[in-house]
This record gives C-alpha cells, sequence and structure tokens, in this order.
C-alpha cells in the first residue's frame, strides 16, 4: 500500500503543492514584487519578462514592428526607391526619418524588441528545461490511497497472489511504453512526456529562428550584377554593380569566383488571360571558382533555383534588352560599337536607356572637342501605327518587332567629377541636336542607320541582346531559421496532440483470502483516450490476473462504477483534475495553478 495512508493534513498539502510543481515545468509566476527594495523588483521584473505572457506580447510586437519594413522601403534594400519615396512624401519623410522606418530591421525599437525576445526565450527555456530534466529523473507519482475518486476506474477480484498482479501490470504497462514503477505493493505509470518535449522544442525552435536571423544580418551580405549575354563577371569589389556588408562580412570577405552568361531564355504566354505573363527565365552560364577560369562547369540559374558557388548563392532577379548600337563620327571613324542595357519600365519590357559617346572626338562645325550622348526607347515588340508624338509602347515582352527610338545630344568634352548614373544623362551643358527645325529623333530597325545632323556622323542599330541581373547572396544563418521554423511546426504539434496522463495499479489481500485488483487513471486534459488504455489494460491483465465468478463481501456493489468508465461519485473530477473540497487533496491530483499548459 502506499505509505500516503498515514500522512497528516498539512503534510499531505505540502506533498501535493510539491507533486504539482513537479507535473510541469512551466516556471511559476509571482503576483507582485518578491521582497522589499531594488532586489525584489529586479526578481519580479525578471519573472515578468521570462513569462509566456510577456514572451508572447513580445513576439506580436515583433512582428506587428516587421509590418513598416515591408510597406515602405528600405536603404538596404533600394536606395534609389528610398529616395524617389522621400521625393513623393515631403511632408512624412522627415517624421520617418527620425523614426527609423527607412532602416527598420537596423533600428533601434526594432532592436531593443528583438534583445528582449531574446532575454525572455532563453528566461523562459532554461528553467523549464532544469525542472523537466528533474521530472523525467524522478519515479512517477505514488498510487493515491482512494483510487476510486480519479476520473476513471475499474476493479476486480482474483485469486492470483498480489505480488503476480503487480508485476504482470508493470510488465504489461512497460510494453505499453509508460515510465512505470513497482513500489509498495502497487504500480504507478505515466505517458505522454512528449507534451512537454514539445513545449520546449517549440521555445527552442524559436529561438533558434531569431538567432538564425540575427545571424544573418551579422555576418551576411550580397551584391548585385548586370551581365550582358556573351559578357563575364568575377566576384570582386571593382566589377559588383552594388555591395551591402554586415558587421561580420565585408568585401575582403567575397568567395572567389566567376561566370560567363552564354545566353538567356525568355518564354512568355501568348494567348488567353495571361498573355505577356512570363512562363520561363532561365540564364545559361559557365562558371568557375578561385581565380582560374579555365576549368569551367556550365550551369542553368532560373528564378527561385539559385546557383551554389561556394559559400553563395547567385539568384536571377531580372531580365531585359541590350540594343546593340554603332556611332561613327564624321570622318568614318567608330568611335563607339556594343550593346547598351536599357531597363524596363512596364509588363511589356518597355525600356529607357542613355548611350554615352565620351570619346566622339573633334566637331566638324567648330573643331572642338565633344562628347555625344543618345537618349531613347527600346521596344521588344513595337506597334505597326507606333508614331512619335503618342509616346513608344511595347504590345509585347519578347522581340517580336524590336525598334530602338533615339534622340541625340552633344556638349564640350570633359568630366565634372560628379558621379553619373550610367542609366541617366545629365543634360546639363549639352544642346539636343535638331533637324529641319525640330528635335531631331528617329526610328530604327535592325540593320538601319540614322545620319546625324550637323555633320555629326551616323548611328547604327546593329541588333539586340539580351541582359540578366543577378544577385550573389552570403547569408550563413537561414539555414539555422529555416531548421527552427520546421522544429517550431514539430514542437506545436506535439504540445497540442500529445496527451499526459498516469495509470495506477494497486493488487491487495482481501481479507476472504482473494486478491482485490484496482486500476485507476488520471489525464492532464479531458479525452477518452485514458478510458480506452484503461479498458485495454484491464482485458490484457486478465490474462495473468483472471476475474472470479462470485463476488466477495467486500468487492464493489453491481451498481458501482463499471470499469474504465467515470466515476458516479466524483462528476467533475476529470474536468477538475482534483478531488472534491470536502476531502483532504491527494498528492497524485495534478493541481497546479502556475500551469501554463
Amino acid at each position: 500500500m502506499s505509505n500516503t495512508d498515514t500522512d497528516t493534513g498539512p503534510r499531505r498539502a505540502d506533498e501535493d503543492e510539491r507533486t504539482a510543481e513537479r507535473l510541469t515545468s512551466a516556471p511559476v509566476e509571482a503576483d507582485g514584487p518578491a521582497g522589499m527594495g531594488v532586489l525584489g523588483w529586479v526578481r519580479w521584473t525578471w519573472r515578468q519578462l521570462t513569462s509566456m505572457r510577456v514572451a508572447l506580447v513580445l513576439l506580436f510586437l515583433l512582428s506587428l514592428a516587421a509590418v513598416p519594413g515591408s510597406l515602405i522601403p528600405q536603404n538596404g534594400r533600394n536606395a534609389f526607391k528610398v529616395e524617389a519615396w522621400k521625393a513623393a512624401h515631403t511632408t512624412v519623410a522627415p517624421i520617418y526619418q527620425k523614426l527609423q522606418l527607412f532602416d527598420v530591421y537596423s533600428s533601434v525599437w526594432f532592436s531593443a524588441i528583438y534583445i528582449l525576445l531574446f532575454v525572455s526565450l532563453a528566461g523562459c527555456i532554461v528553467p523549464r528545461t532544469w525542472q523537466f530534466v528533474g521530472v523525467l529523473r524522478a519515479h512517477p507519482p505514488a498510487a493515491p490511497r482512494n483510487l476510486t475518486r480519479m476520473p476513471v476506474y475499474a476493479a476486480w477480484r482474483t485469486d492470483v497472489d498480489p505480488a503476480a498482479v503487480n508485476e504482470a501490470a508493470h510488465r504489461l504497462l512497460r510494453r505499453r511504453r509508460f515510465r512505470a514503477n513497482l513500489a509498495d505493493g502497487s504500480v504507478s505509470s505515466e505517458k505522454g512526456y512528449l507534451r512537454e518535449v514539445g513545449n520546449l522544442l517549440f521555445h527552442l525552435s524559436l529561438f533558434a529562428l531569431l538567432a538564425g536571423f540575427a545571424w544573418a544580418n551579422l555576418a551576411s551580405g550580397e551584391g548585385g550584377k548586370l551581365v550582358i549575354e556573351g559578357q563575364g563577371y568575377s566576384n570582386t569589389m571593382t566589377q559588383l554593380d552594388d555591395f551591402k556588408g554586415s558587421a561580420f562580412y565585408g568585401s575582403e570577405d567575397l568567395d572567389s569566383f566567376g561566370f560567363k552568361l552564354d545566353n538567356f531564355t525568355s518564354r512568355f504566354q501568348t494567348s488567353g488571360d495571361q498573355v505577356g505573363s512570363a512562363r520561363e527565365f532561365t540564364a545559361h552560364i559557365r562558371y568557375w571558382q578561385g581565380s582560374d577560369d579555365s576549368r569551367q562547369t556550365k550551369g542553368d540559374i532560373e528564378v527561385n533555383h539559385p546557383l551554389e558557388i561556394g559559400s553563395s548563392k547567385v539568384f536571377l532577379i531580372g531580365h531585359g534588352y541590350a540594343p546593340v548600337v554603332t556611332v561613327r563620327n564624321a570622318k568614318g571613324e567608330t568611335v563607339y560599337s556594343g550593346p547598351t542595357a536599357f531597363l524596363p519600365q512596364d509588363g511589356n519590357l518597355t525600356s529607357t536607356g542613355v548611350i554615352k559617346v565620351s570619346d566622339y572626338g573633334y566637331s566638324e562645325k567648330d573643331d572642338k572637342k565633344v562628347k555625344m550622348a543618345f537618349q531613347g526607347f527600346f521596344l521588344p515588340t513595337a506597334p505597326a501605327n507606333f508614331d512619335l508624338t503618342t509616346g513608344p509602347r511595347s504590345l509585347f515582352p519578347a522581340a517580336a518587332d524590336p525598334l530602338l527610338v533615339l534622340n541625340a545630344y552633344v556638349g564640350p568634352a570633359g568630366d565634372s567629377g560628379l558621379p553619373e548614373n550610367v542609366y541617366q544623362l545629365d543634360s546639363r551643358g549639352m544642346t539636343q541636336l535638331n533637324q529641319d527645325g525640330q528635335i531631331a529623333k528617329v526610328k530604327l530597325k535592325p540593320g538601319q542607320g540614322w545620319t546625324l545632323p550637323d555633320n555629326y556622323g551616323t548611328v547604327t542599330f546593329d541588333g539586340y541582346k539580351q541582359w540578366a541581373s543577378f544577385t550573389v547572396s552570403h547569408r550563413p544563418g537561414n539555414s539555422v531559421a529555416l531548421a527552427g521554423a520546421v522544429c517550431a511546426i514539430l514542437g506545436l504539434i506535439g504540445s497540442l496532440f500529445v496527451q499526459r496522463r498516469r495509470i495506477w495499479v494497486r493488487a491487495v489481500a482481501a481479507p476472504d483470502g482473494t486478491t482485490l485488483v484496482e486500476l485507476a487513471g488520471l489525464a492532464r486534459s479531458e479525452s477518452a483516450k485514458i478510458a480506452e488504455e484503461l479498458a485495454e489494460l484491464a482485458v490484457d491483465l486478465q490474462d495473468d490476473a483472471p476475474a472470479l465468478d462470485d463476488p466477495g463481501p467486500d468487492e464493489p456493489a453491481s451498481d458501482g462504477p463499471s470499469p474504465a468508465e467515470p466515476s458516479p461519485a466524483e462528476p467533475d473530477a476529470a474536468e477538475a483534475g482534483s478531488a472534491p473540497e470536502a476531502t483532504t487533496p491527494d498528492p497524485a491530483v495534478p493541481a497546479d495553478p502556475h500551469s501554463k499548459e
């Protein structure tokens, strides 16, 4: 029999409280400051910070704080869009600047929420883990004195020795993967510890998820590069169009590799409601690692299918056209020849660009050294009735009927010393050429040429090439964050669907010489599973301890609780998880007021 038979009321209440604390690894929350003075307030603040309620609030605030980063352009992503947004919203832009809304993820307030959530999770995980280890090392709680008070109960009499019955019950429970302990003439068992494992896994996974994001922000970097068909690229600072590093990743940490864009495949929907929608973007490249470009490997880069080279990934993020133009001066000398990337402006890839000829030579008009520039549009599929006054627009993104629209500027040669955007023209100090009293403009199809006014030479549209823009990214924390997200889902599933339950078996000798076998079960939540498991155990135990046909004088009456059914004497025991108020609480009943499960 259990040694609780001789416990006094206060001692049993103390044991009940200790047992309840052992049933969960959730940290105990205090109602107010513990102790006096500064130390008491520090303890109370720490307990509040490490509580589940505050952790959930911080997690909600973190997700809420990330919303502005999705709606407002960020300096780290696209500084040009930030400047354009500021120019369009001059009233609120200074306020947003002071609130760090253009740098949300590196702002003081976002970092504060992030760090507090880190501390909260760490302060919650450590004590829960320590407590749970203690629960695993301890035996399941001993059988209560009165098993009939449990929500699920069954009993019968047999002529088998009590010790043999208890050993058989212990063996059957172990076979059912219960943690079972045979002591003091009874068997105590417990199952469902994966519920608390799921809770801890969920907390640890959230911690790993945040740590992965933090690691990625501290040790990541990315750069952008636009490559035209037939051209190559080496992963160095001098060849990157832009680069953004971090605290532990700079230009000196770039992986040594390079690649050449052989050709680009683009395919678009030609019929139906989604005419013009992209169906295939594939960059066919040859890449090499290290400084030796003689050993090249073929590879393809598609949207959402990056190429991994070393610790970096090369993503395909854009596509467009580069008209091939040849410019000759008045003497017939070729002063410019090659493709120039034009940037798309709409879904049909109507593209704009600037062709800059900085080394044009001398003007025939005044014999002064000049520079020349051409600004215009490239239309992959030009309309048949396109007119210069209606505005150039492409009808389809594929190059079915390409057309190049140009106008020309000329100005004195020289470098202002100020940085210039290669895709935009600074026309200050330059003069737009005129022809027949109007601005000189031309529409060219592949193979056609244009004789410039004022004897400035000729321009020939030789054709076009395609270009692709790539992002070279190094983010070491992505795998950790992904693993954390997957484990968090698994932990949440375990904590929601695994049920914590206990079963006790007691076999004692009755005064009439028979053996009274009692089975009782208790679950932490309302579920029929504990009744089913108790019924199955009772059926299996009948093989080792068959019930007698005639009930003895001390056996419960026939109108008592049937095996594996809730006892009518305790109608709300399964719901409350404790004994009635009129009786002294039993130490095995899990009435934990601080449990968060």
